[in-house]
């Protein structure tokens, strides 16, 4: 098998041959020049982002610094908005639905080294693709890990370790991070703890 099957296949594969170096060193400078560019280019930041993402839909906003591995593997739907220091360690694919909101320093990550040491020494890794539904909320410095799908219109609380796959329609958080209560309609009628919406909004 190639590296890039192995990878496929959820089988340990080093980084380091059939042009995945190269692939990744794209990304990175692709990415340092997104982090260099003027707080009002606004055009430029989206053609590199273009150029840097496997796929994005309309609409789609990143603060600066953003992180990446590759870039390319990384698949993004339309109404995107992640705020500063998102970190994607995209060795393998990383999918974002539609409507998906990101709070300051997230990491979504899919790729880990075996656990022990000497099994670790040769530099192999696994990685398992991540999800994020459509309509989800991760919020503050929240961290993905590998193989983890984040149902639609869930919310990941600030400072969570996600494990383990989230359900659609709930609110989650801790670490490891669990289910703490489905997402009601009463939810529509406070926008945090007992404030409530104005007729208005």
């Amino acid at each position: 098998m190639t590296m890039r099957e192995r990878r496929a296949a959820g089988k340990l594969f080093t980084d380091s041959g059939e042009g995945m170096f190269e692939e990744s060193l794209r990304g990175k400078k692709l990415a340092w020049k997104f982090n260099r560019t003027r707080p009002d280019e606004f055009r430029k930041r989206k053609r590199i982002l273009r150029k840097l993402f496997g796929s994005m839909g309309e609409h789609c906003w990143v603060e600066p610094p953003l992180n990446v591995c590759y870039g390319s593997n990384v698949h993004i739907g339309k109404n995107f908005y992640a705020n500063m220091n998102l970190t994607l360690i995209d060795d393998w694919t990383i999918t974002f639905g539609d409507n998906v909101l990101i709070a300051p320093n997230v990491t979504i990550a899919v790729t880990g080294h075996p656990v022990h040491h000497e099994r670790r020494c040769h530099g192999g890794i696994y990685a398992f693709p991540v999800t994020i539904g459509d309509d989800v909320w991760i919020c503050a410095g929240a961290i993905i890990l590998p193989g983890v799908t984040i149902g639609p219109r869930s919310v990941i609380g600030a400072g969570s370790v996600v494990t383990k796959d989230i359900p659609p329609g709930v609110l989650a958080a801790g670490n490891p991070c669990k289910v703490i209560r489905p997402i009601t309609d009463e939810d529509k009628e406070y926008y945090y703890r007992k404030l409530r919406f104005d007729e208005r909004e």
